[in-house]
């Protein structure tokens, strides 16, 4: 009798977070999904703010790119803004991270590492200037000042969103990669002025969650706020804080699962095409073997292993019931497409051996589910003939074929 043991050690489940300062908690899931099962990639689940939530919500879904809101920081001038001012710097600026950045992320047990990538992809805020002039304070002439803030500078693009009151109004731009400062004029001094709420869009490049562990990763990578900083809102515009660290929190549910079909945990070796050529022509059999199909959902790395009742050399031994006589079994496994071999092969009656040489991991190329496999065990002839002159004996032993994600 063989019985088969599926042990797994945790799920696997990719999940994001972002948080520090006035920071935000970013989390994404990688949950393998039967009915998509070459769609692996994360899904973002944080919370989303106004922006792509009900402002631009198709715009930010075909860009990839998710929004948070940052109530706690503020900006501020330091000094009234001139209008028509010549120095960039002197008026209303933004310049953020928008190129890609890498980041560490660390599996809190086993410590391994991934890369996360992460940009800030776009940036807008709540802002107010004094009454007068209010709003209109940053018409230019032939374009209204509604237009100046609604349709982006350059090289920011523009969403077309904007909101307003008579001296306040909500803006956002998005900030294509590598993109630098987008600023506006005023045409009108502007004794102050202040962005009361942040809000901002990011991009993530995530890991393949097919070659990470189940568990939990953590990382952070934190930006500096100021003139010069990653954030930069020129030499008036002053932000109240110095830093914003973004905390990734990354988990991993993956799917391991092996089902072996009523009564396939007992097996019966028998020669090919049955005992009738030895029993009636007195044939010896070439070999005696059976082939056990089981069915295999895999969306992360694992090896096989293989225990015994009895053991002769790397492999398992069955034993004569009546006399004591042992010949060893061969055990193998053919595994279904998408699920290979370290070097990138199919795996195609790989030997599973007690030493667990040459099954000590198989990747998967994308999520396997319920695909079909095989367990091959097979007495080889000269065996088979030691078996056979002790005829109307029985050989039996116990074979445990292990699944485990835990490398």
């Amino acid at each position: 009798m063989n019985s088969f043991i599926l042990r797994t050690t945790g799920t696997a489940m990719l999940l994001c977070s972002f948080a520090a300062l006035a920071d935000e908690d970013i989390t994404a899931r990688f949950r393998p999904d039967p009915s998509n099962p070459m769609v692996n990639k994360f899904e973002n689940t944080t919370p989303i703010s106004s922006i792509c939530a009900a402002h631009i919500p198709a715009r930010c879904k075909a860009l990839g790119i998710f929004s948070l809101r940052d109530e706690t920081l503020r900006i501020a001038s330091n000094a009234p803004i001139i209008a028509n001012h010549e120095q960039e710097r002197h008026g209303f600026m933004v310049k953020v991270p928008s190129d890609w950045r890498d980041l560490t992320v660390t599996h809190t047990a086993t410590q391994e590492t991934e890369i996360v990538q992460v940009r800030i992809a776009g940036i807008g805020g709540f802002w107010s200037i004094p009454r007068p002039p209010g709003v209109s304070g940053w018409a230019q002439p032939g374009v209204g000042w509604s237009t100046q803030w609604r349709s982006a500078p350059s090289p920011c693009q523009s969403t077309n969103h904007l909101a307003a009151g008579t001296a306040s109004a909500s803006y956002f731009w998005l900030t294509p990669e590598g993109a630098g400062p987008c600023s506006r004029k005023p045409s009108e001094d502007l004794l102050r002025m202040s962005v009361n709420t942040m809000e901002y869009a990011y991009e993530l490049r995530t890991p393949n969650p097919l070659g990470m562990s189940s568990g939990l990763y953590t990382g952070s990578i934190t930006y500096s706020m100021g003139p010069g900083g990653d954030y930069d809102f020129g030499d008036v515009m002053m932000p109240s804080k110095n830093a914003l660290t973004l905390n990734f929190t990354l988990s991993v549910e993956h799917d391991l699962k092996v089902d072996v079909p009523p009564g396939g945990n007992r097996i019966e070796l028998v020669p090919q095409g049955g005992w009738q050529a030895w029993l009636s022509q007195g044939r010896k059999p070439a070999r005696l073997f059976r082939d056990q199909t089981f069915h295999i959902s895999a969306s992360s790395r694992f090896k096989m292993q293989m225990a015994c009742e009895r053991v002769i050399g790397d492999t398992c031994a069955l034993r004569n019931t009546t006399d004591g006589h042992e010949v060893p079994v061969d055990v193998s496994v053919s595994l279904p497409h998408g699920l290979n071999r370290e070097d990138g092969g199919a795996v195609i009656r790989q030997p599973l051996l007690l030493s667990g040489a040459g099954t000590e991991q198989f990747q998967p190329g994308f999520y396997v589910s319920r695909r079909p496999g095989t367990l091959h065990f097979e007495v080889q002839k000269p065996y088979a003939d030691q078996m056979v002159e002790r005829g109307g004996s029985t050989y039996a032993g116990q074979v445990s074929v292990i699944w485990d994600s835990d490398l």
